[in-house]
């Protein structure tokens, strides 16, 4: 396909913060955009105030007169059921109709493409990595699965011959895309509903590693089963962090790396998970070529992804944070890097599971991370694109915790709830619609104060 000769872009799902992306892209590069989501959101908000039309019906009468078949590519979110009418319009009329994974596919294999893998880290990793090499001046567009602060954007540059992408395994994704630097930041079991098995996971994550035929350019920590260059946070590595200290609320650290020892580096977001993303962002931008004094430059400027250990109130008596963490690993970072900055202040965690399949799958490891905090208030299961199991509810996960101050909270209750509790320390944790929640959570507490 070339893209130069499609005019109009229309996507089915244009809410997805990976399909908002490319909205963003199409329409920077003058394409013209439109498109059908379930139900707005601040995504599609700020969709329609840069100027794209979108509605939330699903309506053939809403498709725009001017897109025909040979001048329009329609791309979808896998989760658009294949009942959807627009969906079958164009399918009838042969349109080019295409995932987003493909589509990504065929932006980057014109460009110079850093891919960022992982089943953990890919957001905060290709943010910290898009914006060094945005700050150094490269001809770079990197698409974000998350609200970079820095750019109010889930897109970063718009650049023509460099791109940074994450690499997701979901539905085996990132067998599209076309890597020349590569990371992998982890390989623990997700998605289940998809592979499963642990073993076909990873034997996914082996055959995207096999995209980048020269190992000198992919990236890994030392626990995984793949060749290539290994980055660690005190631990023997070809790129490793070393001498870590917090100052000032931020890591100080140093780090050895091939061409050289780099002092006393900046960074500050919390939790040594961060430390590990920012060290393999620098590792691919080094490789790269990007000197190391716009490399320190932008980890000190980095301010971090909308709903990532996201900062909504930091007062001296109270502290709000906001984080998308979904999975037992990225809840237990959360938790670390918490109890790191707040060590014996009460932690109220507030969760809302997200999948059915994943609460089932995971549930005795949901159960032990929650359990790490002082209180949880949990939400009901967000369904996303599945129907309800037998007998697997946020009762039945909640059962299994060990912590005994726990409770349902419904979402008409959650902020009188909050309200009511004495903990100095609250965080919301979950990739469901709790996020729409925040801005509401926020107001409330600040007008306690």
């Amino acid at each position: 396909m070339n893209l130069n000769q499609i005019k109009n872009v229309y996507f089915i799902g244009i809410g997805g913060i990976g399909m908002s992306a490319l909205a963003r892209y199409f329409k920077a590069i003058g394409k013209q955009v439109s498109g059908y989501d379930k139900t707005p959101s601040i995504l599609t908000s700020e969709l329609i105030e840069s100027g794209i039309d979108i509605h939330f019906e699903d309506n053939i009468a809403s498709i725009p007169n001017d897109f025909y078949i040979e001048n329009t590519l329609v791309i979808i979110t896998p989760a658009v059921p294949v009942t959807h009418s627009e969906w079958n319009y164009f399918l009838e009329r042969d349109y080019q109709v295409k995932k987003r994974a493909e589509v990504l596919g065929i932006i980057t294999k014109d460009t110079f493409c850093f891919a960022v893998a992982g089943t953990h880290g890919k957001t905060t990793t290709s943010s910290i990595l898009g914006h060094i090499l945005y700050e150094s001046g490269a001809d770079v567009t990197a698409f974000i699965g998350g609200i970079v602060e820095n750019y109010d954007s889930n897109l970063i540059g718009n650049g023509k011959t460099v791109t940074v992408v994450e690499a997701d395994e979901f539905d085996r994704s990132f067998l599209h895309l076309h890597p020349d630097i590569a990371c992998i930041t982890s390989m623990d079991a997700d998605h289940l509903d998809i592979y499963g098995t642990s073993d076909a996971i990873e034997a996914s994550f082996v055959e995207f590693a096999n995209k980048i035929e020269d190992k000198s350019n992919l990236f890994i920590t030392n626990e995984l089963p793949i060749k290539g260059v290994v980055c660690a946070v005190n631990d023997e590595a070809v790129f490793e962090a070393f001498n870590v200290r917090i100052e000032n609320s931020s890591y100080v650290f140093d780090v050895k790396a091939p061409n050289g020892l780099i002092k006393d580096l900046r960074f500050g977001l919390p939790g040594k998970h961060n430390l590990m993303n920012a060290l393999m962002a620098l590792a691919m931008a080094i490789t790269y070529g990007t000197p190391t004094d716009v490399i320190a430059r932008a980890l000190v400027s980095f301010k971090g992804i909308r709903r990532r250990f996201s900062y909504q109130i930091k007062e001296e008596n109270l502290v709000y944070i906001d984080d998308y963490a979904h999975h037992p690993t990225e809840i237990n970072a959360v938790h670390q890097a918490v109890r790191e900055l707040y060590p014996g202040q009460k932690v109220l965690a507030v969760f809302q599971p997200h999948l059915f399949s994943r609460t089932r799958d995971f549930a005795d490891n949901f159960a032990k991370s929650l359990s790490a905090f002082d209180e949880v208030f949990m939400l009901d299961i967000y369904p996303a694109r599945e129907l309800p199991m037998e007998g697997v509810t946020s009762q039945w996960l909640m059962n299994k915790m060990t912590n005994g101050h726990k409770k349902i909270v419904s979402k008409e209750d959650l902020i009188p709830a909050i309200l009511a509790n004495d903990a100095r320390v609250i965080v919301t944790i979950g990739a469901g619609d709790l996020g729409e929640m925040v801005p509401s959570i926020k107001k409330a507490l600040y007008e306690s104060l």
